[in-house]
């Protein structure tokens, strides 16, 4: 298999977040108007979701063909996206992508336990070369990313569900990632004291 093709960072970045950050504002744009359509009501949100769908689809495949590779994540996400919005924009109903972080995230946590069940870190797999750890550093990162996918489904799960649909746009938009940031920043020592640069200590925490 051939090895990716690196890129400009800051083009890669606008591929993954550029679709995110159009929708969230295209939805301050139109999330108080109403179209009607064939003689059917749609709402704002309705119709930015029918972009964003497109949208993601052609920035991933932008993606792949400058960098030639797509993980496994990032194919996983892009099926989500249209399933489940495309359910919203056929049925009209915005709880379909709604529930799609919930889903996402409910996945990953469940593949990582999987792998933690048989004592391996799938984690390790996509990671390895970005993260230099022993194996006892990434069986315990990769339980705290578990733990911490599972709180993500939650958290998506009680603002959809109990709060209004630009609290949750907003969760949506800068929430979760500024919550996924601020996990990695504070794996600070987990990194130091398993760091293989301190020699192969493969003792559990």
């Amino acid at each position: 298999m051939a090895e990716p093709r690196e890129i400009n960072p800051m083009l890669k970045m606008a591929l993954e977040l550029g679709p995110v950050l159009a929708f969230f504002v295209a939805y301050l744009w139109l999330k108080d108007h109403v179209f009607i359509i064939a003689g059917t009501d749609y709402s704002g949100f309705i119709l930015v979701t029918a972009g964003f769908v497109p949208l993601m689809m052609v920035s991933t495949g932008i993606l792949w063909k400058l960098t030639g590779h797509l993980s496994r994540m990032q194919l996983f996400t892009l099926v989500l996206v249209v399933i489940f919005g495309g359910l919203t924009v056929w049925l009209n109903d915005p709880r379909f992508i709604k529930m799609k972080p919930t889903i996402l995230y409910l996945a990953f946590g469940g593949i990582l336990g999987f792998g933690l069940l048989r004592g391996k870190s799938l984690l390790r797999v996509v990671m390895d070369t970005m993260v230099p750890l022993t194996h006892a550093g990434w069986i315990i990162l990769t339980r705290r990313l578990m733990f911490f996918f599972f709180g993500l489904a939650i958290a998506n799960e009680l603002v959809w569900r109990l709060m209004s649909e630009a609290a949750w746009v907003n969760f949506k938009t800068f929430g979760l990632t500024a919550a996924i940031f601020i996990f990695f920043m504070t794996q600070g020592g987990l990194f130091r004291d398993y760091g293989t640069g301190e020699g192969d200590d493969d003792s559990q925490a």
